[in-house]
Order: C-alpha cells, then sequence, then structure tokens
C-alpha cells in the first residue's frame, strides 16, 4: 500500500457521524424507474426488434427479472446521452 492510500479503517467522505453512507436513507432519494421494451421503444420511436438489438450488442443495458427484461431509467439517459446527434 502507497502512502496515499487510505487504510482499510478510513472513513469515506460521504460518511457522517451517524454512520450512513451514501444512500444509507433511501426513503429520501428518487426511487428507481425502470422501462419495459416496449416502453422504450414508444419513446424513442423504434421498432421493439430494434430495441431487442441494442440490448443485444450492449450498447443499451437491461436488466432482467426472471423473465422479464427491464431498462433502468439511468441507463436509458446513458444510452440517449451517448447516442446525440448535435
Amino acid at each position: 500500500m502507497s502512502g496515499d492510500e487510505p487504510g482499510p479503517r478510513a472513513r469515506r467522505s460521504d460518511e457522517h457521524a451517524g454512520g450512513r453512507g451514501a444512500g444509507g436513507n433511501r426513503s429520501r432519494s428518487a426511487p428507481l424507474r425502470f422501462y419495459t421494451i416496449g416502453d422504450v421503444a414508444e419513446t424513442l420511436g423504434l421498432s421493439i426488434r430494434s430495441v431487442r438489438r441494442q440490448i443485444a450488442s450492449g450498447q443499451l443495458a437491461a436488466h432482467r427479472f426472471g423473465g422479464a427484461v427491464r431498462i433502468a431509467e439511468a441507463d436509458l439517459k446513458v444510452f440517449l446521452a451517448l447516442h446525440r446527434h448535435e
């Protein structure tokens, strides 16, 4: 370990006296939002097949919950930012 790295017991800067780090109080943060492939297709004006291709290619991150595929709002925003034309 170099002199610049904190030791294993060092506190992170986002921790405070209450012992809660970032995200320690979930009730104050915005709820996670997930969209279906159909929702994303409709929003972007694409076909469901096109959205599935984007997921399969790794360009759009998706999450599987059992048999359901969902796209997180944050992942959709990243996808849109990466594919923006100015």
